[in-house]
């Protein structure tokens, strides 16, 4: 069995605690919060520390908290030659303190804590200093996921800022769709179809095949006739911005 350390109790942490206990050869020997509440529906409170100095030997340390903390907390840590990794899509692999071997653990998901995930198709980002690192951390990853992939730092990076185009931003215009839904007395849920539809295309095309709309085809008397309707300066500078990216862009083509 491979021993693992699961330090936090944020809604990585919980859902890798979740995957880990139905691995059959990853141990959760102990987790850390500094509230022990956090993780007591998860793990025997008996394996849970309050205290970073009350860490037990392990095989893998896996630090999944704020990446404001993660340099922080590394060097808290008082073990020393064990394998210690992050969870952040942003954070270099460099950022984790010397005294340990380091690596990166990153699964590329968005996570809530009571929104069950299927581990088995979440992509999960790996890198290490070196290569038998690197293997102990393939075994956890493929003890949980099918899709493992060896990606460093700067190409984690570019996923991560990826990730917020393709998921926080488009959130961000589900909301303000339903929005102007609400303002117009209008069900939210007949657009769900489409957001579906549209998400689904993209498992079979590209997203520049995919693309369709009035700034798709130019239609310069649809873009005009929106823009007077919309009444918030926000919604209608975002509007004018995406329309210009989206012909900027059939231009280059």
């Amino acid at each position: 069995m491979i021993r693992v350390v699961i330090i936090g109790s944020g809604n990585v942490a919980q859902h890798l605690i979740k995957a880990f206990a139905k691995s059959s050869i990853i141990e959760i020997v102990q987790a850390f919060s500094r509230n022990k509440e956090n993780l007591t529906n998860l793990i025997d409170s008996s394996k849970i520390a309050t205290d970073l100095n009350a860490l037990i030997d392990a095989d893998l340390y896996i630090i999944s908290v704020s990446d404001n903390a993660i340099a922080e907390v590394s060097h808290q840590l008082k073990v020393e030659n064990k394998l210690v990794v992050h969870t952040s899509g942003s954070i270099d692999m460099i950022d984790l303190d010397n005294k340990n071997p380091k690596g990166v653990f990153y699964p590329l998901q968005t996570f809530s804590k009571n929104a069950a995930v299927n581990f088995d198709v979440i992509p999960i980002c790996l890198e290490a200093e070196n290569i038998e690192d690197y293997k102990l951390l393939e075994t956890v990853a493929k003890s949980i996921s099918d899709k493992v992939f060896n990606i460093n730092s700067n190409q984690r990076k570019a996923l991560h800022v990826s990730a917020v185009f393709v998921n926080n931003f488009v959130n961000h215009l589900y909301k303000i769709g339903n929005d102007i839904c609400k303002e117009n007395n209008i069900p939210f849920e007949i657009l769900q179809p489409l957001i579906q539809e549209t998400a689904n295309k993209i498992t079979s095309l590209s997203p520049n095949e995919a693309q369709t709309g009035p700034a798709k085809r130019n239609d310069s008397q649809t873009i005009n006739s929106h823009l007077q309707f919309l009444t918030d300066e926000n919604q209608k500078e975002i509007y004018k911005i995406l329309t210009k990216s989206i012909i900027d862009n059939g231009k280059k083509l």
